[in-house]
This record gives structure tokens, sequence and C-alpha cells, in this order.
């Protein structure tokens, strides 16, 4: 199991930071209600009285995706979408524990957060510009290809399990009932990323040996150390 960016991700974003955590026993039938609860808690605080956009996590990603070509209040980075559903309704909706908890933390961190099915991708995984011909799997199954140039999780086969960087994941590699073993990324580009990002990779990964008793593997990558890589589980 080996995740990176590519050089040239680290060339336009040397502001980069991301975090990542694999974790082994995962089960949908843990309790993160009370962890949610304390986490909400943060991002309520955090957005005050004020929106999501005034965050400096938020703006980070939305001059990024400017950079990137793209229209920031069109193509929102996954944090910024959690935290304006959050904003207007209250809660989020609860889909599988680990997916609830993700969220959770992605709002009290403004920052995105994605956690794929280790058993469905075809590994290495790699954050780079897509050529055009990779597959991109919507929830709903149907297959897109992404734009020449369009930043991308991109796997061995040509899979893309993230659709302008950190905007859309893809249904193929989503967590399921079925999951056992995770690959979670969170990236972020603002001032204090760095610090950010490894407060956020200690926060879940306390919340998965609490819940799961799993034992995490984490590192925060950085342009001089850009490879996570563990040995994926047998079976």
């Amino acid at each position: 199991m080996r995740f990176s960016h590519a050089d040239g991700i680290w060339t336009d974003f040397p502001e980069l930071a991301a975090g990542v955590i694999r974790a082994r026993g995962i089960a949908p039938g843990a309790d993160v209600s009370a962890a949610i609860t304390r986490f909400d808690a943060v991002a309520t605080a955090r957005l005050g009285d004020g929106a999501e956009s005034e965050l400096p996590e938020i703006q980070a990603w939305r001059r990024a995706f400017s950079r990137m070509g793209l229209k920031p209040t069109q193509y929102r980075c996954a944090s910024e979408a959690l935290l304006r559903r959050f904003r207007k309704e209250g809660s989020l909706p609860r889909i599988h524990p680990l997916i609830d908890l993700c969220n959770a933390v992605s709002l009290a961190f403004a920052i995105p957060v994605a956690a794929l099915d280790v058993s469905r991708i075809a590994w290495p995984l790699q954050v780079r510009r897509a050529e055009g011909s990779e597959r991109y799997e919507t929830f709903g199954g149907e297959i897109e290809h992404p734009e020449p140039g369009e930043v991308v999780f991109a796997d061995a086969e040509g899979g893309a399990h993230a659709r302008r960087w950190t905007n859309r994941q893809s249904g193929l590699s989503a967590v399921r009932d079925t999951t056992s073993e995770v690959l979670i990324v969170a990236e972020a580009l603002h001032g204090d990323a760095a610090a950010d990002i490894a407060r956020l990779v200690e926060a879940l990964a306390g919340e998965l040996r609490a819940h799961w008793g799993s034992e995490p593997v984490t590192a925060v990558l950085r342009r001089d150390a850009p490879v996570f890589e563990v040995k994926a589980a047998a079976g």
C-alpha cells in the first residue's frame, strides 16, 4: 500500500500539508455519537455567527481551486460543503460510523478528510494531474472521465478515486458495511496547515483506537518525505 502526491503537486502547492492514516478492524457497529457531539460543538463554536467561507482553512482551498481554474463557489472542497450543510441544517446525516466520524473531524478542523476502502484500490495511489483517460465512478454507478490536468486520486489501473482534488470522492472506494481496512487522507493549505494536520491525525487516530481497537499507522507527509507506504492486510 503506497500513497503519495506527485512532484508537480508539491511544486504547484508547496504550502500543502497531508496527513495519512491506515486503520484495520473497521466494522459498522461502533457507536461514535459522543465523539461526533464533541467535534460538532467545536465546529459550531468556530462558525459562530459567520460563514464557513470566512475560515482560513476554507479560504486557502478556495484560492487553490481558483489556481486550478475552478470556480470556488461552484466546486467546493469537501470540508466547505460539509460545513455549509451543517450550518444550514444543524447536523449531518448518519451514513456509517467511520464516515460519520471523519465528517465530524472535518467539520471541527475545516479540513477535507477522505476515507477510502483499501480493498477497492489498485495500489499505488497518487494525487496527480489527470491524463483524461482515468475512470471515475459516481455514487450512482456512472463512469466519468476527469478533464486532462484535473487533480485526481489515481490508482495503478487508472481508477480515479477523487475528482477535482478534494471536491468529490468516488463511489468505487467509498466505505461500506463490508469495509474492514481504510486509508484516511486529510489535506490542508492554510498558514498553520502542518500543525493542524498533525493535530487532526492525532485526534482521529485516538478515536480509531477508542472505537475500533485499531492501532493506526500514521504519517504527516511533506515535500521532502512525500510517500506513505505500509504492508497491506493479507487475504
